[in-house]
């Protein structure tokens, strides 16, 4: 499930961050791995703080077991704060709900963290409960119920993780829209002109060659936006919303490509 969360979370990342620059993930045609690659760095804060969260959970867990056969005349208190952690769960669930049917206005990220958060609350409030007065949760009497909740969970946490890879997408394309000079600067030798028509490229006409020559125009003023798949999304460097266009380039023979520092 990790994987696919991390697959998930590339590809709607990756697709949020281009479309911004007017072109669908599909057309870059990037790889698994390249998905997989770039969803590595934005996810260290959440999967830190969701291992943190588990670990708290865990010790939890054995604190309660341990009270409650150690010290039975906290039993009925650790009872209560279990049932009360259940409550908060069920709560949390019911205002995730409402705000999936826009009752209030929750966020993109609200109303999955809010499903998940709830229903993980209310299974581990139940299960501390059991904890508490010394037993065993009863696993083999509600695997039905256990299989809904795990699988409501998942949804919930690939939806969250859409949510925050397309807000993350289009915050890092906003970023990098106002600050292309951290793409590789490229300057293109072609052997057709491109019609590149835009304020910043500069076309120069080479001068004529030997019988070999096969380049006659010059492109400056570009940037490196994304290669894959033997071809080059090129990007000017004043490029905006409103103005502007990407430039598919193929990788063969009859381009000529030269990046500069800076």
């Amino acid at each position: 499930m990790l994987t696919s969360l991390l697959l998930y979370f590339g590809f709607a990342y990756t697709d949020a961050l281009y479309e911004h620059f007017g072109i669908d993930a599909a057309t870059l045609g990037f790889s698994t791995q390249d998905y997989m690659l770039r969803s590595a760095g934005a996810l260290y804060m959440p999967l830190g703080t969701t291992l943190g969260v588990g670990l708290t959970g865990v010790l939890g867990y054995y604190c309660v077991s341990s009270l409650g056969r150690s010290r039975p005349r906290l039993t009925p208190y650790l009872s209560w704060g279990c049932l009360a952690l259940t409550g908060c769960g069920i709560a949390l669930f019911t205002l995730g709900m409402l705000g999936g049917f826009q009752v209030w206005p929750a966020g993109a990220l609200d109303t999955p963290l809010l499903l998940g958060g709830g229903l993980l609350l209310v299974v581990y409030g139940q299960i501390l409960h059991v904890k508490a007065n010394g037993r065993d949760y009863p696993v083999a009497r509600e695997v039905a119920a256990l299989a809904i909740v795990a699988a409501l969970i998942s949804l919930s946490s690939f939806w969250a993780v859409n949510a925050y890879a397309q807000e993350h997408g289009r915050s890092d394309a906003r970023y990098l829209a106002d600050n292309l000079w951290l793409r590789p600067e490229i300057v293109v030798d072609t052997a057709e002109r491109l019609y590149f028509q835009h304020a910043d490229v500069k076309e120069t006409s080479l001068p004529e060659g030997g019988p070999g020559q096969r380049f006659r125009f010059r492109y400056q003023g570009l940037r490196l936006l994304a290669q894959s798949n033997n071809r080059m999304f090129v990007i000017p460097e004043g490029w905006r919303a409103d103005q502007g266009s990407v430039l598919i380039i193929p990788t063969d023979a009859n381009v000529r490509v030269a990046f500069r520092p800076g």
